[in-house]
């Protein structure tokens, strides 16, 4: 297996490549062109290390990387950072030093190299968000033009609809005007349908998909949702844990500790933003169904929202609940589990403090033991 490891800094004509050695000195530099990469990664040991941050084209590069033999390692750009040397200083070729640098670190996290077929699953919903935001700034330039002209629209998109169908009540409007709206609500009509349309394929993908349909067993996670996690995640095995998951996607709070004392801030909201808002956006209906069940009639996990809303703010419910599902989504991925609602009982840690908690109460009952 070879020592060396090559840190690329990808680019969309010319990549700067930093090879290094076992001892981490750098060998030398190259400064090559989209066709001479390619042909040059076909010529690199097999085993050796290729580092790139990931942005646009990272996975493609890596799944090149894996076809010749060699060890693609995407970072995130956030890690690579505290290894330039030179803060003010930032070019390629620094890039290139650090990313390789980084890679050679025992304790750095790396971004999962993702498939074709799942980078295809997620051009849905990257897509999707994209009609999404141009639907509301649409919806938004339409109230806008209107109030212009002294008509204001209820803030509801069916209001704002039925407002093309009705410009012949009001007067006053001139005729290119009018005529400018109904062309612009017709685009904006075009808009719902392509989302509607992604949506459609969303819900297929996750019905023909036995993990997706494991994974929505679980109040708040719909098939947008779980067709999101597993396209994003595959196996789930490059985490360790639920917990690392969870910190990856930005669900635990940011520390300030020293001295022995834990300070804790807010979330630290890093990784990926689409599925922690997903997450986020599903705890709120696990919170809305947790508060609506009767209490006989409600599961564990509902009874632990319910008593984490009575001594928690609303948006700390939230990113608690979002929190517990990724844990939950990780050990269903992880493990190839179906979703257990008494799955905490059955855990080892439960069942060490329901025996303390036994001998504790028998100790009690029996002082004299």
């Amino acid at each position: 297996m070879s020592t060396i490891t090559l840190g690329v800094d990808l680019a969309k004509r010319v990549f700067s490549v930093c090879e290094m050695d076992a001892a981490g000195r750098v060998l030398r530099w190259h400064e090559l062109r989209r066709e001479a990469f390619a042909a040059w990664l076909g010529q690199q040991p097999a085993g050796a290390v290729v580092a790139m941050e990931a942005c646009s084209g990272a996975h493609h590069w890596a799944r090149r990387c894996l076809a010749l033999g060699l060890q693609p390692k995407v970072i995130a750009a956030q890690f690579v950072g505290p290894f330039r040397k030179s803060r003010t200083t930032k070019n390629d070729r620094n890039d290139a030093e650090a990313i390789a640098t980084a890679a050679r670190q025992g304790n750095m996290r790396f971004v999962p190299v993702k498939s074709v077929e799942q980078q295809a699953r997620l051009a849905w919903h990257r897509v999707r968000e994209g009609y999404k935001a141009e639907s509301l700034a649409i919806g938004n330039r339409l109230r806008g033009l209107l109030a212009e002209f002294g008509i204001v629209v209820a803030t509801s998109d069916l209001a704002l609809r039925r407002v093309p169908a009705d410009l012949d009540a009001h007067d006053g409007l001139p005729g290119e005007f009018r005529e400018l709206l109904r062309d612009l609500a017709a685009h904006w009509a075009k808009l719902r349908e392509r989302i509607d349309a992604c949506d459609a394929r969303i819900d297929t993908h996750a019905r023909q998909d036995a993990r997706c349909i494991r994974l929505r067993s679980i109040v708040g996670i719909g098939p947008i949702t779980a067709d999101a996690v597993v396209a994003t995640l595959g196996a789930a095995t490059d985490f360790r844990n639920g917990r690392q998951l969870a910190a990856w996607l930005g669900l635990v709070p940011m520390q300030h500790s020293s001295g022995g004392r834990a300070r804790l801030g807010t979330i630290s909201c890093r990784g990926d933003a689409y599925l922690r808002t997903l997450l986020i956006q599903g705890a709120r209906s696990s919170l809305q169904r947790a508060k609506a069940v009767a209490t006989e009639k409600a599961t564990p996990e509902k009874l632990w929202i319910r008593t984490l809303d009575r001594r928690m703010p609303f948006g700390k419910v939230l990113v608690a609940i979002a929190n517990k599902h990724a844990r939950q989504l990780w050990a269903m991925l992880a493990h190839d589990l179906d979703y257990d609602p008494d799955a905490h009982v059955k855990h080892p840690m439960a069942r060490r403090l329901a025996d303390q908690h036994t001998l504790t109460a028998t100790a009690c009952m029996n002082p004299h033991m």
